[in-house]
């Protein structure tokens, strides 16, 4: 059963050993960067939710809140474990991120930046409520900006 947990002292190091496949490691960063990422935006109220699967750490990911307007919640990283991709983790996990950031209500949407070429990412977020904002950004043009309304 998927279950999402903070980062602790204990599992950290656990978490950081996972990694993607060789052909999706443009489309994510690191592990280790991720929880970098954590701290560095520790203002914008960033959380990493370690994902798991019966007790077993299957992926990671980090959410912050955007600090200029629109304001809403930025779904940073996001990555299941390249020996646990393809059994559904990805979906469920984020079901329940997308329950928690409704639960916590600060925001009415969320929104992830995801490369054009990570069709299996798109078609995971499109199967979860996410569709293309509108949103183009010139520093990014191989990329597409998705939104999901929480309401």
């Amino acid at each position: 059963m998927i279950k999402l947990t903070e980062v602790t002292e204990e599992n950290w190091f656990e978490a950081a050993d996972l990694s993607v496949k060789d052909d999706q490691k443009n489309f994510v960063a690191p592990v280790i960067g991720i929880l970098a990422r954590g701290y560095v935006y520790r203002d914008c109220n960033a959380r990493i939710y370690v994902i798991e699967n019966d007790g077993t750490i299957v992926g990671v990911s980090l959410v912050r809140e955007f600090t200029d307007e629109p304001l809403g919640y930025d779904l940073q990283q996001f990555m299941i474990d390249r020996r646990y991709q393809g059994k559904g983790y990805g979906s469920e996990a984020l079901e329940l991120i997308l329950n928690e950031l409704r639960k916590e209500g600060h925001y009415d949407h969320v929104e992830v930046c995801v490369k054009k070429d990570d069709t299996a990412a798109i078609h995971l977020y499109k199967k979860r409520g996410f569709v293309d904002s509108g949103y183009f950004d010139e520093d990014a043009p191989d990329a597409l900006n998705m939104i999901c309304y929480l309401n």
